[in-house]
């Protein structure tokens, strides 16, 4: 039973390592286009536009 916890931990490390490393692929694609007023080049780059609040309304 002490292993659960220990497994959750891990799964939640990495699905947040795995979040960070997206947003930051996707804020590196947004700094080399340029181009905050059209939609977003990538999944990654929409991700991160998501988590840093910058939108685009049609």
């Amino acid at each position: 039973m002490s292993a659960i916890p220990l497994i959750v931990a891990l799964v939640l490390t990495t699905v947040v390592v795995v979040g960070y490393t997206l947003v930051l692929i996707g804020m590196r694609k947004e700094d080399r286009c340029m181009s905050l007023r059209t939609a977003a080049p990538t999944r990654s780059a929409v991700l991160a536009r998501r988590v840093t609040g910058c939108h685009v309304r049609g």
